[in-house]
């Protein structure tokens, strides 16, 4: 007697009682977890979900407090997705110029601009920075990497030379006379005892002077005096524009400029460095640079301004926002070379208090 096919069916019977057994029993289970979209999400989500029933289906009525569990659960990955996509549209068309659309937060508020938001950040990692306390009878000490094109008399494009050490020695209460010395020229004593030269700014060919009888400012800052500078943005901001007003420049560009001249070559306690990118954040006209390269050859990301055909770069690192440098290209075609020629770039290395000019320090911070 031949039983197989028995046998067989009984096994189909009870592998499909198995299985039954198994769907029985799953249906028990709680269904899998959705991962967290957070409140301001969720309800975006909802409404698409329902908007796409409607579409699909336009004689249903589905509950808005009711959706169908397991299409919310096929489908939410998806839209997230879709939303996470547009969210960076909005957001990169938020910041373009001429654009006229808007992004907002959760609660409706208009989003910051995108340079407004990594000042920021910027800000914040500087308020949370380290630094020694500074002597007024020390001396500021600051080491960079600089290049900056130059142009014969004729006119024509200018060349940029390779990069090239400077050192910098401040003195901390501007009671002492620094010195300046770059690689490849002579020392130039800076500050107190006359005659003294004077640096513009950094990368600025030293200018004969005589003691500034005024005291320090905006244009010849010492370390005492930036320590002094006010904590609010606003007014600081409102100190800056005073104090450079009448340079040839329009206000806000020359505010630009006087905060970079302050960043590269000053050393700013915590709180007034995280002031002044605070108030560089209410200029209007500042841009970001999602990749620039400092003389040093390290790549960031930097806030911009463009005025009277050139742009100015601050760089930043990317994971700590450190200030890395400068850099200024041409955004017009012109004698001096096409647009997006490299007229100057710098690298900050070095930062540190010393007892003497001419001293380099054990240990610094950049």
């Amino acid at each position: 007697m031949n039983i197989t096919p028995r046998r067989r069916t009984q096994e189909r019977a009870h592998h499909r009682s198995e299985e039954t057994e198994r769907f029985d029993l799953a249906d028990l289970l709680p269904p899998p977890p959705v991962p967290d979209l957070g409140p301001d999400r969720e309800p975006l989500l909802r409404e698409a979900l329902l908007r796409e029933a409607a579409l699909a289906d336009p004689d249903s009525r589905v509950s808005a407090r009711a959706p169908r569990p397991r299409r919310v659960r096929v489908l939410v990955p998806a839209l997230a997705c879709a939303m996470a996509v547009c969210g960076i549209v909005a957001v990169n068309l938020t910041d373009a110029p001429g654009s006229r659309t808007t992004a907002v937060t959760a609660d409706g508020a208009p989003r910051a601009p995108e340079a407004q938001r990594l000042l920021d950040r910027v800000a914040l990692a500087a308020a949370e920075g380290k630094q020694p306390a500074v002597r007024a009878d020390q001396f500021v000490y600051v080491e960079s990497k600089v290049a900056y094109a130059g142009q014969s008399a004729a006119g024509g494009p200018v060349t940029m030379a390779p990069a090239h050490t400077r050192q910098v020695w401040l003195s901390a209460d501007g009671s002492r006379t620094g010195l300046l010395r770059e690689e490849g020229g002579p020392d130039s004593p800076l500050g107190a005892d006359a005659p003294t030269y004077t640096v513009d700014g950094p990368g600025a060919t030293p200018r004969p002077s005589h003691p500034n009888e005024t005291g320090p400012s905006i244009d010849n800052p010492t370390y005492t005096y930036v320590a002094s500078l006010p904590t609010d943005p606003d007014a600081l901001l409102k100190l800056i524009r005073d104090e450079t007003r009448g340079r040839g420049q329009d206000p806000d560009q020359r505010a630009f400029t006087a905060i970079g001249d302050l960043l590269a070559e000053t050393w700013a306690p915590p709180r007034v460095s995280a002031a002044l990118y605070k108030a560089a954040a209410k200029i209007p006209g500042v841009t970001v640079i999602h990749a620039a390269t400092d003389a040093a050859g390290r790549e960031g990301v930097a806030v911009a301004r463009t005025a009277h055909g050139r742009q100015t770069q601050w760089i930043f690192d990317r994971t700590t926002y450190a200030f890395l440098g400068e850099r200024s290209v041409l955004t017009e075609a012109g004698d001096a070379g096409p647009a997006g020629t490299v007229v100057g770039t710098s690298a900050v290395l070095t930062k540190a208090a010393v007892d003497r000019a001419g001293a380099t320090p054990a240990r610094a911070t950049a």
